[in-house]
């Protein structure tokens, strides 16, 4: 009997355990040898050396596939452990994953231009009319650059003049002043 500690640190434990831990316990059904305990992003794993070996194995793998498509699903599961190669999802156009593991990607014209844009410049300037998507594929470029690593942080920076106003006469402190004009991008973070 071994003991291993197995540490899942670039994805978000909500989905990699699942709702309700149900992604873990059809994990712990696959190897009814091991006893395990997750808290955190810290597995325990007591048992047999061979079998825990495998099992830290196939944890890296789902752990690579969560990173990529933002979800875990029992087929892929089910593939991973059994040593399959689980169905790769669409890569076309695909900027991220999003929390549901649907792809975000440009749709337009236009957004697929902003998106080329974006990798060839540092700097890029999106201008047009409401509801094109600017914002929204900015965000998923800016949160793309952040799990890759490219980035540290994103800074939320949104100009705050309409029709004429001066933000120190609207009533409430800074953040009450200021939220509104940021609500769209929480909106997209969302």
């Amino acid at each position: 009997m071994i003991e291993r500690i197995i540490i899942i640190d670039n994805v978000d434990p909500v989905s990699f355990y699942g709702i309700n831990n149900c992604n873990m316990q059809l994990i712990r059904n696959l190897f009814p040898k091991l006893r395990m305990a997750a808290r955190g992003q810290i597995i325990k794993v007591i048992g047999d050396p061979e079998e825990a070996a495998r099992f830290e194995k196939k944890i890296k793998e789902l752990e690579e596939y969560c990173i990529k498509y933002n979800k875990l699903t029992e087929e892929v599961i089910l593939d991973i452990v059994r040593g399959q190669a689980p169905k790769e999802l669409k890569q076309d156009d695909v900027i991220i994953y999003g929390i549901n593991g649907k792809p975000i990607s440009g749709r337009t014209p236009n957004q697929q231009l902003l998106v080329e844009t974006f990798l060839k410049n540092d700097l890029t300037f999106a201008l047009g009319p409401a509801g094109t998507g600017k914002t929204y594929v900015a965000i998923a470029l800016a949160v793309r650059a952040l799990k890759n690593r490219e980035v540290r942080k994103i800074i939320l920076s949104r100009p705050a003049v309409e029709a004429g106003e001066k933000l120190g006469f609207l009533p409430g402190d800074m953040k009450d002043k200021i939220d509104p004009y940021l609500q769209p991008l929480y909106d997209a973070l969302e």
